[in-house]
């Protein structure tokens, strides 16, 4: 083998090194929006993933000469597999209930065919170079398709390409280097017709795959929702599926619901109505962390409305609302059955939008508001755990004003009664006063609130507070759906099965809030 033979081999490492590592997080990204935990299945992907290289190293030593056609041999197979890798997890999480043996077959697979490429290009290359010298070499061109492969994932595969494309993508580029070996050695491929014929097979499965991936993927979300899918949307951060039966309309982030139309007044009020009945006080700042679907935003312009003709010197002086996707606001601005349900309130003249990670704007915020809004999703990883942690409501207790507060969704004190406790204690840890509540929204079931206060004066007790939520839902100049002046003093108190228990503290550094959150969810699962 010449000089430019092995070359052409290291290049061909380094398009597969970045092709493996893609399969991994491919494999990790589907599992995670199919049953979420983040760390748990990138965790278990990665693992096998390893486990399964290393298995297909020790295979690969009973491969004997000629090696480049049973390389190249595997190269067809890992992009059939691989390309069709993502079809398979969705279509398996819909149509079976062991998704997990799916995912260890799958990632077995893919795994011990990719183990199989490094010893065999080695062997293949052993003649060209000195030992010391072909090892740094593999290694190398081995490591450096790693970092490609780990900065196009998230930059550029899975935004513009979603899981589905993606897959197909990887799957044609294996394919590719496979029918590139095939042309530039054919003269060392004297036999090689069984090999021509699969090749043109797989190069048309893949390059079907890929041209009607939409529809495959609207075919696999078909059968992930029981609603008709109006709209889907792959996000540098998340998937958006609005879904649309009747008058039911849901948005689903990574395959978990965030709202139906039905039912959302009931959540929204809760979050908005009742701690701004509570702050109301003159020129409010107001800053809402989440809340990208405009709702929380459509009540408080409402209550806006209500302390304009109740009194003329309360109102709402400004919005900050602050979400990581602009994509997810973006289409709450513009598209129709968004903008009907939280009636265009993203283009109040007062509202100002900023794009970027809820933690890095707090720690950077200079301005003090009178409430911050917090209406996240779950804390189903650390990603979003952190924004549960006592440093982070250490951090938003020097963005309230001093006599602020903070309100924060804080998930089922019925179905995650410890998680629920264990956000209230995190917000303990740091505010004076701290109050849950909880109501019922269909949808959801049993859901939880804690507002917290940057002080504790006699204005914050309970009997003082829900004589003010009294006299404010009780004015005509109020437009609620849900609250009422017989219910709303009732979303303070708990039952048995949902009333306060010992939890933990919520730290960086231990997570725990995300591990209760775990827990408790596959108790329902």
């Amino acid at each position: 083998m010449n000089k430019e033979q092995s070359t052409l081999l290291l290049i061909s490492l380094l398009i597969l090194s970045a092709c493996a590592i893609l399969y991994e997080l491919l494999i990790s990204t589907v599992s995670t929006y199919l049953l979420g935990s983040s760390v748990l299945h990138f965790s278990i992907t990665i693992g096998l993933f390893l486990s399964f290289l290393g298995v297909g190293s020790w295979l690969s030593k009973y491969l004997n000469e000629p090696l480049l056609p049973k390389f190249i041999f595997i190269e067809l197979l890992l992009g059939l597999f691989g390309g069709f890798s993502a079809l398979i997890l969705y279509l398996g999480n819909a149509y079976f209930n062991t998704y997990y043996g799916l995912l260890f077959s799958t990632t077995a697979l893919i795994g011990t065919l990719a183990g199989m490429e490094i010893p065999l290009l080695t062997r293949m290359l052993e003649k060209t170079d000195s030992l010391r010298s072909l090892i740094a070499h593999v290694l190398t061109f081995d490591y450096l398709g790693a970092l490609i492969a780990s900065l196009l994932f998230p930059l550029l595969f899975l935004p513009l390409f979603g899981t589905m494309r993606t897959a197909f993508i990887v799957g044609l580029i294996n394919w590719s280097i496979a029918i590139f070996n095939l042309l530039f050695f054919k003269n060392e491929l004297k036999k090689a017709f069984s090999l021509k014929v699969l090749s043109v097979l797989t190069g048309i499965a893949l390059a079907a795959g890929f041209f009607t991936s939409f529809e495959l993927m609207g075919f696999a979300d078909a059968l992930a929702y029981q609603d008709n899918i109006i709209l889907t949307k792959q996000t540098p951060y998340q998937r958006l599926v609005l879904t649309q039966w009747n008058d039911d309309t849901r948005l689903f982030l990574n395959g978990n619901l965030q709202f139906s139309s039905v039912d959302e007044y009931r959540y929204h009020e809760a979050l908005v109505f009742i701690p701004l009945a509570i702050a109301q006080k003159r020129q409010m700042n107001i800053l809402i962390l989440g809340g990208g679907d405009g709702l929380a935003l459509r009540d408080v312009w409402k209550m806006d409305a209500f302390f304009t003709k109740n009194n003329p010197d309360h109102a709402i002086d400004s919005v900050d609302l602050v979400d990581l996707d602009k994509d997810m606001v973006d289409l709450a601005r513009t598209n129709p059955l968004f903008t009907k349900l939280n009636a265009s309130a993203l283009d109040h003249r007062k509202v100002r939008c900023h794009y970027t990670d809820a933690f890095v704007f707090v720690k950077k915020n200079t301005k003090r508001y009178d409430v911050i809004i917090i209406d996240l999703p779950d804390p189903t990883d650390p990603a979003l755990g952190k924004l549960y942690s006592r440093e982070f409501y250490t951090m938003l207790r020097q963005s309230i004003a001093a006599d602020g507060l903070i309100i924060t969704q804080s998930t089922s004190p019925f179905f995650a009664r410890e998680p629920f406790w264990c956000i209230h204690h995190t917000l303990e840890a740091v505010f004076p006063r701290v109050i849950p509540y909880h109501v019922q929204v269909p949808s959801f079931g049993d859901w939880g609130f804690n507002v917290a206060f940057a002080n504790a004066s006699s204005q914050h007790t309970l009997e003082a507070i829900n004589l003010r939520l009294t006299e404010t839902i009780s004015s005509p100049f109020i437009e609620t759906r849900f609250l009422t002046e017989k219910n709303i003093n009732a979303c303070f108190g708990f039952d048995k099965d949902t009333d306060e228990i010992p939890t933990p503290v919520n730290t960086l550094e231990n997570m725990s809030l995300v591990q209760l959150y775990e827990r408790s969810y596959q108790k329902f699962n």
